[in-house]
């Protein structure tokens, strides 16, 4: 499996459970983008099956080797104790569905109508909660509250203000946060054994402490976006020809990558000048931020129109423009 690197503490947490005897029912791991909640999600059920069924894995951490036959069974998609919910492809065949459905969540019966098979634990991975539809996220809530014996939810979260308060009360929560320059870098270079110092660093520099979000940008010319987008908050688009060139060019399928970096680039951008600021400018940079993000956060999960959502951010970074801009 993939190696994890950084979430000391949040590896420590789920181990203190493990080993003491005191697991709880269900964990909502959050935290940024791109940082590995997936993996940390898939390790810790991972670890939790192989070390009850045995043989006991004598490492720290959350690694299980590839030769035990718990991580055998993961790996082929066929270990009988463990469940994976995530947003299917269409039928189609086109994109993911935007939500995990009720049927997907009363799958899980399935697991919990019989005794587990391989040891008394059982496993659910749900990436991403955010993603269940109301009355999948209604049906869950329904096992977090009668919990089955012997069964860990392990629940993702980009934003956990968006989830059910119901759900979130009832969940040991486990906050994953960026990583260091040093983990940042060992997770690039386990990823891509084969570049060179520059390009580690400068996806590094992209990521911001994201290995998942600066694995996305390889490729995407992303220093060309930043430029463009500084020129915006810089002078300003009296005219709108800056942001509508730039909605042009983000828009159409093929752009779709680059779309999703530029949802990421101009909250960031908008923090980072926020900084800068002290009194009433720094307030109004932080109100800013927060309409960007909010938008930026939910234009894919809306399926909202692209030119449209590029238009109105790049227009919130026009306002960071000094009065005298040219525009």
């Amino acid at each position: 499996m993939t190696p994890l690197f950084g979430h000391e503490e949040a590896i420590a947490a789920f181990r203190e459970g493990m080993d003491n005897g005191r697991m709880h029912h269900a964990w909502l791991i959050s935290g940024p983008v791109g940082i590995g909640k997936a993996l940390f999600a898939d390790k810790a059920a991972a670890r939790l099956l192989a070390d009850a069924a045995g043989p006991k894995v004598e490492r720290a951490g959350l690694d299980v080797p590839d030769e035990h036959p718990t991580a055998r069974l993961i790996a082929a998609g066929s270990h009988p104790d463990l469940m994976r919910l995530e947003r299917r492809v269409r039928e189609d065949g086109g994109d993911l569905a935007r939500n995990i459905t009720i049927d997907q969540v009363r799958s899980l019966q399935r697991l919990f109508v019989t005794t587990p098979s391989l040891s008394p634990w059982r496993a659910v991975v749900i990436d991403s909660v955010d993603d269940l539809e109301r009355g999948a996220a209604n049906a869950l809530l329904k096992n977090l509250e009668e919990p089955p014996p012997q069964s860990v939810f392990l629940l993702i979260s980009h934003a956990t203000e968006r989830l059910l308060p119901t759900i979130r009360s009832r969940c040991r929560q486990l906050r994953l946060s960026t990583l260091g320059r040093e983990a940042m870098t060992s997770a690039l270079r386990a990823a891509l054994p084969d570049s060179d110092d520059k390009e580690i660093s400068s996806l590094a520099a992209l990521g911001e402490g994201a290995p998942g979000r600066a694995l996305a940008f390889r490729g995407l010319e992303i220093e060309a976006l930043d430029k463009a987008l500084d020129e915006i908050a810089r002078r300003g688009d009296r005219t709108n020809a800056r942001r509508s060139a730039l909605a042009q060019s983000l828009s159409g399928r093929a752009a779709q990558p680059r779309y999703e970096a530029f949802l990421t680039r101009v909250p960031s951008l908008i923090a980072r000048e926020a900084r800068k600021r002290q009194g009433r400018a720094l307030a109004e940079a932080i109100g800013l931020w927060e309409r960007a993000h909010d938008l930026a956060g939910s234009a894919t999960r809306l399926s909202l129109d692209p030119q449209s959502v590029v238009f109105e951010l790049a227009g919130m970074l026009a306002t960071l423009a000094p009065r005298q801009a040219d525009g």
